[in-house]
Formats: C-alpha cells, sequence, structure tokens
C-alpha cells in the first residue's frame, strides 16, 4: 500500500471524526462513563449481588453506552447554503 492512499484513508477518518454528530456521540459517550462510575461510587452494589454496579468497569462500560444511545437520539443537521433552499422552492 503506497502512502497516497494511507493518507486518503486517513484523512476520510478525520473528516468523519470532525463532523458535529459524531463529535457529540463521542461526548455523550465520554459523560456517560464518568456518569457510570459516579453512580457505581456514589450508590454502587458492596454485596456483590449485583452484575453491573458491583463491578466499576460494567458501570463505565454501560454508562457510555447509554450516554452515546442518549446523545445519539438528537441529530445536528447540516447547514446549507441559502441558494440550494431557494432553488427547491421554485
Amino acid at each position: 500500500m503506497d502512502s497516497t492512499s494511507e493518507n486518503k484513508g486517513i484523512s476520510k477518518i478525520k473528516a468523519n471524526l470532525t463532523k458535529p454528530n459524531t463529535l457529540k456521540n463521542i461526548a455523550g459517550l465520554i459523560i456517560g462513563a464518568i456518569g457510570g462510575f459516579i453512580y457505581y461510587k456514589t450508590i454502587g452494589c458492596t454485596s456483590g449481588g449485583c452484575a453491573i454496579t458491583s463491578n466499576p468497569y460494567m458501570s463505565i462500560l454501560w454508562g457510555g453506552v447509554m450516554g452515546y444511545l442518549l446523545a445519539d437520539i438528537f441529530k445536528i443537521k447540516d447547514k446549507t447554503s441559502p441558494s440550494l433552499n431557494q432553488e427547491e422552492e421554485v
């Protein structure tokens, strides 16, 4: 594989990661993971009988998944140029 095709692949990944919806979903994942850890520390199950809250890794994982899914519900619309909107109305 030559360097130009690798650069194209990397530039595609960078372009996808900088889209507003992707950044929003990543932020939701991080905030959810932090929330899962806080839930484990404050409310977590000490007896070990709770499958999710007795293990910090499971709490962080589930918190991250819930944060991602919650953030993914809301979509950010792409801005279009005014000339395109005017052409559609005609």
